[in-house]
C-alpha cells in the first residue's frame, strides 16, 4: 500500500517522529492484496475464450467451460492469498475452511487438461498439460495453512466470540476508512489509518488471550461505532466546508481515540504479565513443596 510522506515540514503540516500520530500508517498485520501474480491469473484465461470462438462446436464447448474454470481457479487464488495473509497475521486462528489455493491448483490443472484436449492429440497429453500446470501453481503459490494455529488449551467458544467481535470491529474500521475518503485529504486518510493501526493492536491482543474480550469490549464495539459515525458526519461536512476548526477537531478526536486504545492495549499487556508472574510463582511453589527432601546418611555407631 502505497504511504504518503510527511513531517512537520510538509505542506498537508504532517508532525514529527515524536508525535504519537506519527506512527505507521499500518502495523503489516492485516490483510493486503493478493498481488500482481494472482491477477495475471485471470489473463491466463483469454487464450481459452478466443480459441473457443475459432473452432467447430466442439472446440466453442471445452473452450468456454476452460475459460470458466481458470477464471475460477484465479479467484480462489487471490481469495486463498487474502486468508492465508490474515491467518499469518494472528496469533491465534483456524485453518481455512476450505483450502483456496489447493483447489485453485485443482482448477488449474483441470483447465489446463480442457484447453489440450481442443488441439485434438488424444488424452495422454492434455492429462500431463494438467498435472504439470497444477504442479508448478501448487509450486508458485504455495499450499494453504491445514493446521490451526496457537489453539492448544484456548476455549473454542471464547475464540469464536474474540472472532465475531473482531470481525464487527474491522468493520468499523473499514467504514471510516471509505468515508474519510470521500473528504479528499490524504493527509487525513493517513491519520485515519494510523489510528486503524493502533486499534488493529488492540485486536491482535485480545485474539491472543480471549479473556480479554470483557475488558476490551466497549473498546472493539461502542467506541469504534462512534469513531465510525463520527468520521462519516465530518467527511461529509469537511468535503463542503473545509473548514480548519472542524478538521482540528476531528485530528482531536482521533488522538484521543488513539491514546485511549494504546493504552487500553498496554493495560491487558500489563495484566497478562502479572497472570504470567503468578501462575508462574504458584507452579515453583508447588515443585518446590512436591520435591522430596534428601535424606542425609546418618554415620554408623561402633
Amino acid at each position: 500500500m502505497a504511504e504518503r510522506f510527511g513531517g512537520k515540514f510538509s505542506p498537508d503540516g504532517s508532525v514529527g517522529k515524536d508525535h504519537p500520530a506519527a506512527a505507521p500508517a499500518t502495523d503489516g498485520k492485516h490483510p493486503k492484496r493478493a498481488g500482481l501474480r494472482s491477477n495475471l491469473m485471470f489473463l491466463a484465461a483469454l487464450p481459452f475464450a478466443a480459441r473457443a470462438f475459432r473452432g467447430d462446436p466442439s472446440d466453442l464447448v471445452l473452450g468456454l467451460v476452460a475459460t470458466a474454470v481458470m477464471v475460477l481457479a484465479a479467484w480462489l487464488t487471490r481469495e486463498g492469498i487474502l486468508a492465508q495473509q490474515a491467518y499469518a497475521a494472528r496469533a491465534v486462528a483456524r485453518r481455512p475452511a476450505l483450502p483456496r489455493k489447493i483447489a485453485g491448483s485443482v482448477l488449474t490443472g483441470a483447465a489446463l487438461a480442457l484447453g489440450g484436449m481442443m488441439a485434438g492429440v488424444g488424452l495422454i497429453y492434455p492429462i500431463l498439460f494438467g498435472v504439470i500446470g497444477a504442479g508448478l501453481h501448487l509450486f508458485a503459490f504455495g499450499p494453504d495453512p491445514l493446521a490451526d494455529k496457537g489453539m492448544a488449551g484456548v476455549d473454542p467458544f471464547q475464540t469464536e466470540r474474540v472472532a465475531r467481535a473482531v470481525i464487527e470491529a474491522e468493520k468499523f474500521l473499514a467504514a471510516m476508512a471509505d468515508a474519510i475518503s470521500r473528504a479528499g485529504d490524504p493527509g487525513l486518510e493517513g491519520r485515519v489509518a494510523r489510528f486503524a493501526a493502533t486499534a488493529r493492536s488492540l485486536f491482535r491482543t485480545v485474539e491472543g488471550d480471549p479473556r480479554d474480550l470483557t475488558a476490551a469490549r466497549k473498546y472493539l464495539s461502542v467506541y469504534l461505532m462512534g469513531a465510525r459515525d463520527a468520521t462519516i458526519k465530518f467527511a461529509d461536512l469537511y468535503a463542503q466546508t473545509r473548514s480548519p476548526a472542524t478538521r482540528a477537531d476531528y485530528e482531536a478526536l482521533l488522538a484521543d481515540l488513539e491514546t485511549n486504545f494504546a493504552a487500553r492495549t498496554q493495560a491487558l499487556l500489563s495484566d497478562n504479565h502479572v497472570d504470567l508472574d503468578v501462575e508462574i510463582q504458584v507452579l515453583r511453589e508447588r515443585l518446590q513443596f512436591e520435591t522430596p527432601t534428601p535424606v542425609t546418611p546418618q554415620p554408623m555407631k561402633e
